[in-house]
């Protein structure tokens, strides 16, 4: 072998794959063995119907490694001209990033790879963080109750108003909408207003009182300042949707609140917008933490997450996610919206920046960029020309008539892009990042000697006069060291990937690898506004077309749409190109959506907001859709069946046999079959929901291809639909490139939805391979099975497959122990917070079930230490079955156990401490203590808590 051969050889290509599939040759032989097969490829062939097996991935380029992916990704950042200062506005605004909050948040595992905070009490960090975002929104928009965050403004705005028409309860189906509303937020709406029979009408701001009067709508919706910049007093027109008995709706800057006479005091409903501008990058378009804040009688309506507090059971202060019975894998298609997440990790950036700042901060942010719209608003009448506004916050709009054009390049050429607002007119919107060179710059381009007069003073029922941001936490870690001691003490009240296994069932909490996370915080990707012009955005849209072409190949299908920013949205986007597809067909009747009674929630809910009707769809006792059922039901409506939404692997782990006879049924009924593609990384490689008969599916690639959950949020739901769907895909006004000149228009406010984390999957996909996404999928399936294998003689395994195997996750059935100890699943799930982990998927898909999923990133050992865990808290069960541990007084009871109570004087119980807080040896060794003891559920939605207050308060009133 000549030397270079020898150095080609040499090179580490695959060694990602090697350090992403964790257990090794040896441990998977370990592994094989366990579940009686002989190898990977057996075990596979057992797991997987042979009638569905094989994937074409030849379009998947060959694997490189790390630095020659962070190489190549940081080519593509560089074709992105984040040179070019965009002050284009429309609800997108530079913003200086905090460097203690970027390193110690964004760049942060601790922050990053934990997971929605179903379990309380290992998640007391973020749902702090939470609360002070919740309290931050209240705040500014003077509404007393706020979510833990939407997906971004326009969504917010579309769930706005099904909040509104909701409470309305049918009376009127007339959306009103002012014009000055930012155009993307509007294509939203119109999108999610067509299978909701929502009638929209755009009307001027000097027309909407009297529209009010003469068209009676459910809702009013305004947008504060107006998206060219306008400032009006609102009072009026909120006067005047409430006195034809209709809800106010106003999308509001946060940072203008700062300034401004909050939409509460105005007397508005509800609050919408994004937190972006507070240090979250524009990131071409997300992710960033839209918000919504409504009036007290709103709250059971309100959408997504809303975090409260309540007391654990010694009495202390705990929080947790409250008044979950209104969300939608509890009201299925009778939810008040599909969200089934929220944007966690940049609702935390956006608190922390406000906590960092302090509402002297914040102020003096906002009158700084106030100032800078108004030197250059002074700047342009010196040089002759109008403005459209006098009163303004940002933005200003400029009259430029013939000289538009010679602007808009002028200011192109110094580095600046600006907004054209329509033929003759200009948008320059200010931020915190806009210096005095930038305006000198912007003043020479205008034609004007300099930009130096202030803007006059707000008009007096404009200027805010209520203070915000009075809590402790926003004047208590103004220096670095208190921030990032602060920070740090959040970090660790959670678990996350970065301290244990998340052995989560259809939550795919796998590797979310450094190499892959370090792109995003490149300056080419980070710094981009969505709406630049698209030769400024070519790494992007390269980024975009690969990644497309990627996920294509892994699904099948001919197209993919990366715009839905989450699964919910993704479901959506789905359902939404079905329709198109009938109605372009003339079979505009097809309303009916058949689903299993196994169902992720979001699925009926996705259906009802898509305008279809939900039927039901049985399963027999093996878990499997009833086929039977199926045939008899795609009969009964066949004139009307749209769809089948189905999820495959099924929802309870096991590659169902009949499913391309159900796709068969379906498509002999007319109807079309979506998948649901929350399982998919079991299918990666080694089949594909196009081979299996669907028609689209989606993609979560927060959980398939690594984006992490970042605790509850961000998530990408990429739609993949087979060829006659293609033209049906979502698009976008603002970016031809968007989508298909045919789709249906948005169902994100940003052309690629959360734009900025799609270097993640591409980065994963690059350095895996066809051959390492194989594996990958193979090793995940060897792994549940495994752990089922393992944890069989202590718990039965609820579902297996004909030949006795789970896909790649799998259910313990603990509903015997009720009966047999008085033991709870809720038991088991607090009792391994003891042991250091966070619980499994608890009572879904079936009440008192425990689902794992263990994935292909954990290493054998730390397989073993969880089903050591488990094995522990059975013989602990045991014990009381025998009467050695009391019904009542046992550590599954009064699980989990704080440093505070293992450590005090007094000891109550009929078990000791060691057993309490150190039930196996590995336990003492790294112990991880549960800041609060078991949170009570019940006490905090009986008394509704969600935003901050000095703790001190929260312990008197449980005196």
């Amino acid at each position: 072998m000549s030397g270079r051969a020898a150095f080609a050889a040499l090179a580490d290509h695959d060694g990602f794959i090697r350090r992403h599939i964790a257990p090794d040759a040896a441990e998977q032989a370990v592994m094989l063995r366990a579940i009686g097969c002989d190898s990977l490829e057996a075990a596979i062939a057992r797991t997987i119907p042979a009638s569905i097996a094989g994937a074409d991935l030849s379009a998947i380029p060959a694997v490189v490694n790390e630095a020659e992916v962070l190489a190549e990704l940081g080519a593509l950042a560089a074709q992105n001209r984040s040179d070019i200062l965009s002050l284009i506005g429309l609800g997108y605004h530079n913003t200086h990033v905090p460097p203690v909050i970027l390193r110690n948040v964004l760049e942060n595992p601790g922050w990053y790879t934990a997971y929605t905070p179903y379990q309380a009490e290992i998640a007391q960090g973020r749902l702090e963080a939470l609360v002070t975002f919740q309290t931050l929104v209240t705040d500014l928009t003077g509404l007393p109750v706020a979510n833990a965050s939407l997906l971004d403004e326009g969504t917010a705005a579309a769930e706005a108003v099904a909040l509104a028409l909701a409470a309305h309860k049918g009376k009127s189906d007339t959306l009103l909408v002012a014009a000055d509303l930012h155009p993307q937020s509007l294509a939203v709406l119109r999108t999610r207003a067509a299978p909701a029979g929502v009638i929209v009408e755009v009307v001027a701001p000097a027309e909407i009182v009297a529209a009010c009067a003469a068209q009676k709508p459910f809702a009013l919706l305004l947008q504060y300042p107006g998206s060219t910049g306008e400032i009006r007093d609102l009072r009026p027109e909120i006067a005047a949707i409430h006195a034809v008995g209709g809800l106010a709706i106003v999308a509001a800057d946060p940072l203008s609140l700062c300034l401004l006479t909050p939409p509460g005091e105005m007397g508005a409903d509800i609050a919408v917008g994004s937190t972006q501008r507070f240090g979250v990058p524009m990131g071409y378009g997300g992710p960033h933490a839209g918000y919504m804040a409504v009036k007290d009688g709103l709250k059971r309506l309100l959408p997504g997450r809303l975090v409260g507090v309540s007391l654990d059971a010694a009495g202390r202060p705990a929080m947790r996610l409250a008044l979950q019975t209104r969300e939608q894998h509890i009201r299925r298609e009778k939810a008040t919206s599909n969200i089934c997440t929220a944007q966690v990790l940049l609702a935390v950036m956006a608190a922390m920046y406000a906590v960092w700042h302090g509402p002297e901060g914040l102020r003096r942010i906002a009158m700084r960029t106030r100032l800078a719209a108004g030197m250059l608003a002074d700047a342009a009448t010196q040089a002759g020309f109008t403005l459209r506004h006098d009163i303004f916050f940002d933005t200003i709009a400029i009259e430029a008539g013939a000289r538009a054009d010679a602007i808009m390049a002028a200011a192109l050429g110094a580095g600046i892009n600006l907004r054209r607002i329509d033929a003759t007119g200009i948008g320059i919107s200010t931020d915190e990042v806009v210096t005095e060179a930038t305006l000198a710059t912007l003043a020479l381009v205008l034609g004007a000697k300099d930009a130096l007069a202030a803007p006059a003073p707000l008009p007096e029922a404009l200027v805010r006069t209520s203070p915000f941001c009075t809590a402790q936490v926003f004047s208590a870690y103004h220096s670095e060291h208190a921030m990032l001691r602060y920070l740090k003490k959040l970090e660790d009240r959670d678990v996350a990937l970065n301290r244990s296994m998340i052995p989560l069932g259809s939550c795919t909490m796998k590797l979310n690898a450094t190499a892959e996370m370090m792109p995003i915080t490149l300056p080419g990707f980070a710094r981009m506004h969505p709406f630049v012009p698209a030769d400024q955005a070519a790494g992007y849209l390269t980024l975009v077309e690969r990644l497309s072409a990627w996920l294509c190949a892994a699904t099948g299908f001919a197209a993919v749409s990366l715009q839905p920013n989450a699964g919910s949205q993704g479901e959506f986007a789905g359902l939404l190109a079905i329709r198109a597809w009938h109605a372009a067909r003339g079979d505009t009747q097809r309303d009916v959506c058949l689903i299993p009674s196994s169902a992720h929630g979001t699925n009926p809910a996705s259906a009802a907001m898509a305008g279809m009707r939900v039927v039901v769809v049985g399963c027999d006792r093996d878990g499997n859709v009833d086929l039977a059922d199926l045939a008899a039901k795609a009969a009964q409506h066949a004139d009307r069946l749209a769809a089948l939404m189905v999820t495959y692997p099924s929802t309870h782990g096991v590659f169902e046999e009949g499913i391309r006879e159900a796709c068969a049924i379906i498509h002999g009924a007319g109807g079309q079959v979506y998948m649901d593609g929350a399982n998919m990384n079991a299918q990666v490689g080694l089949t594909s929901p196009a081979a299996i008969g669907a028609d689209v599916c989606h993609l979560n690639l927060h959980k398939t291809f690594c984006i992490p959950h970042g605790g509850g949020g961000p998530g990408v739901g990429p739609i993949g639909v087979a060829a006659h769907l293609a033209p049906h895909l979502p698009n976008h006004p603002l970016l031809a490139a968007g989508g298909p000149a045919t789709g249906y228009g948005p169902v994100s406010a940003a052309p690629f939805g959360s734009a900025a984390i799609l270097p993640i999957p591409y980065a994963y996909i690059r350095m895996m391979g066809a051959e390492g996404l194989r594996q990958a999928t193979s090793v995940a399936i060897l792994s549940a099975n495994y752990m089922a294998a393992k944890l069989a003689p202590h718990y039965p395994i609820l579902y297996q497959g004909s030949q006795g195997m789970v896909a790649h996750e799998c259910i313990l059935d603990c509903r015997g122990f009720q009966a047999s100890a008085g033991v709870m699943v809720e038991d088991i799930a607090k009792r391994l917070q003891d042991y250091g982990f966070h619980a499994p998927t608890m009572s879904w898909p079936v009440t008192g079930t425990l689902m794992i999923e263990p994935t292909e990133s954990e290493p054998l050992a730390e397989l073993d230490r969880f089903i050591e865990a488990m094995v522990s808290i059975r013989g602990e069960i045991a014990r009381i079955e025998a009467g050695t541990l009391d019904r009542a007084d046992n550590p599954l009871k009064h699980a989990p156990h704080t440093a505070e109570e293992v450590t005090a004087t007094d000891w109550p119980h009929g078990y000791t401490r060691e057993e309490a807080a150190f039930p196996l040896p590995y336990v003492r060794a790294q112990k991880y203590w549960p800041p609060v003891k078991r949170v009570d559920n019940v006490y905090g939605d009986r008394n509704l808590v969600c935003t901050c207050a000095p703790l001190e308060a929260y312990a008197q009133a449980a005196e």
